[in-house]
């Protein structure tokens, strides 16, 4: 392919995945993990002070509430929320209040906190697709970008203000430079290296990840190298000093200016009074407080508390079940009914050609010998494997069953993968016939994956893929963010004065507020009320989240309630508001 058509195509691919991504946001309403992060990050900026939603990374709500700086938004300093030392990390009620209770225009605070959220989703596409060209060759890069650009899950989530976005572009960079320092370990490589670290690390938290996956390609590399491990560690802890001091701690030290310091450690000393990390619990309470060690001191707690969910799990509804353990097999089920099939047919065909390569060329023949010629020759290649196979591990053994969403950082280097067995394995196939009919398999696969993440739009972020019932119907499988995560609120607004309705009873899971939107013709209902109690001859709407949450069977040890919407199945919705919302009405 000439250099020109690529780019041109490339800039095309990336132009259509803005468009689609920002035309799809603007009907959506904020869904539940934003009524945290937005207001965070605008007290984050505004008021320098890290005392909300400690358990997540500054840097992109940071990134969220910069546009938000030139608007005029109320912050009342003395809302209990924000100011009352009982009342610790009220990130949902602080969020509530900032959103809706305090005179603020919502849709206008959603509208430009997202944009930079869109930004960021294009520069990762052009950063996938600049690597992949350097690396595997035009028709890969193109391949790979293509997968990205119509992925329903990126397209769904890469508006949205939060962090899983960020964890996955902070991955692709801080490997990309870490593999520059390995081959080639300059001083200036090793500095950016370090950089890149430093913003990967603050990020996410579960890209404390990167530590353990560099020392192992790193060690894996020196030691079939031959390479001085000396040298190497000391430009690794170069490194990590180079992330430390001009990004972690300066990005923790403005967040931590006004946050005052006695208030700092009663809060850490609540938050963490049931960690069980017991010396790290001690070691962040004693740093809380001191005026050099308070802002690693509150990365420390971010990070407890993010290790401490992870094992301790949410309670969520799963193929017809609702437990608060966890499922081992719950992200490769969510991983294979949210991607496109076609997606799973291309990954099939890769890993047969990925065997015939290996049948044409025995690696029973000088196994040693040839496994470090392919990793020396294919660096890039083996360092992404050892990553998916760490992550895919700690995702599975953990207990954080929250959407695949959390599986993100999984997805580049896959499509990378596949998109080079596929043009590796074309390479080594000599029949014309063969490879023609397997080139237009490709071409009609890949016809087949942009359609149907096309199909969900503007509702990407419900889509389920064949297997999953579509789009329609994946709801019976998984809600929450894979599903419904409160993004149809305004389309119920919509709805209800389409229809005239002039009440509404309402049963909403997300970040929207029911009573902003439908102001009078809102009035609240609880799924565990007992059915009896609903007023016949009126509308309900009910939140796909809380409706298969009433409907699921407890497993597990769950002895919360359940049950409790069943009583609907009597009943056919009437409509939908978007997906995600299912309206009823209950006759008299």
């Amino acid at each position: 392919m000439k250099e020109k058509i690529v780019n041109f195509s490339a800039a095309l691919l990336i132009a259509i995945m803005f468009l689609l991504s920002f035309s799809s946001y603007l009907g959506d309403s904020l869904t539940m993990d934003e009524l945290s992060h937005i207001p965070a990050g605008y007290s984050y900026l505004s008021q320098k002070d890290y005392r909300i939603n400690q358990a997540h990374h500054p840097l992109i709500q940071d990134l969220a509430a910069i546009p938000l700086l030139f608007l005029k938004i109320n912050f009342h300093s003395d809302s209990p929320s924000w100011s009352d030392p009982k009342e610790v990390n009220s990130q949902w009620w602080f969020g509530e209040e900032l959103m809706y209770n305090y005179g603020n225009n919502a849709d206008q605070i959603i509208f430009w906190a997202r944009l930079p959220m869109i930004l960021l989703l294009i520069f990762l596409a052009w950063f996938i697709f600049r690597w992949t060209k350097k690396e595997f060759g035009n028709w890969v890069a193109i391949f790979v970008l293509m997968l990205f650009v119509f992925s329903p899950n990126f397209l769904a989530h890469g508006h949205l203000v939060t962090t899983d976005i960020g964890a996955t572009l902070g991955l692709v960079l801080a490997t990309y430079f870490w593999l520059n320092f390995i081959k080639k370990p300059s001083i200036k490589n090793v500095i950016i290296a370090g950089l890149a670290l430093g913003v990967a690390l603050c990020l996410k938290f579960s890209l404390i990840l990167l530590i353990p996956f560099f020392g192992i390609i790193t060690l894996v590399y020196l030691f079939l190298k031959k390479e001085n491990l000396i040298k190497y560690l000391f430009l690794s802890v170069l490194a990590g000093v180079v992330a430390i001091v001009f990004i972690i701690y300066p990005l923790y030290q403005f967040h931590v200016w006004n946050y005052p310091p006695e208030r700092q450690k009663s809060d850490t000393v609540f938050t963490l009074q049931s960690s069980p990390f017991g010396p790290l619990k001690n070691l962040c309470v004693w740093m809380s407080d001191k005026p050099i060690l308070r802002a690693p001191g509150h990365y420390l707690l971010g990070l407890l508390m993010a290790t401490q969910r992870v094992g301790s799990g949410n309670t969520i509804y799963f193929l017809d079940k609702v437990s608060a353990a966890a499922w081992w097999y719950y992200f490769p089920v969510v991983y294979f009914l949210k991607n496109p099939l076609s997606f799973h047919v291309l990954t099939f065909l890769a890993l047969i050609l990925f065997l015939f390569f290996l049948i044409k060329k025995p690696v029973w023949v000088q196994p040693l010998k040839r496994l470090k010629e392919w990793i020396l020759g294919n660096f890039t290649v083996f360092s992404m494997i050892v990553f998916l196979a760490i992550y895919w591990f700690t995702s599975i053994i953990g207990k954080l069953n929250l959407g695949v969403r959390h599986i993100f950082p999984v997805f580049p280097f896959t499509f990378i993968l596949v998109g080079l067995a596929i043009e590796k394995g074309f390479a080594e196939i000599k029949n014309r016939g063969l490879l023609k009919a397997l080139n237009i398999l490709v071409i009609l696969l890949m016809v087949w994956y942009v359609l149907s993440s096309l199909n969900s739009y503007p509702y990407f972020l419900s889509y389920f893929n064949e297997a999953g019932g579509g789009t329609k119907n994946g709801y019976l499988y998984a809600v929450d963010s894979n599903y419904d995560w409160g993004q149809d609120l305004k389309r119920l607004q919509k709805w209800v004065e389409t229809k005239k309705i002039d009440k509404i009873y309402v049963d909403y899971f997300g970040g929207g507020n029911a009573k902003y939107y439908l102001k009078e013709k809102f009035y609240p209902w609880s799924g565990t009320t007992l059915p009896e109690n609903f007023p016949k001859g009126n509308y309900l709407a009910v939140s796909a989240t809380f409706l298969q949450g009433g409907k699921g069977f407890a497993v597990k040890k769950y002895d919360g309630p359940t049950g409790y919407y069943r009583w609907l199945d009597a009943y056919e919705p009437v409509d939908r508001a978007g997906t995600s919302i299912f309206i009823y009405f209950i006759p008299e």
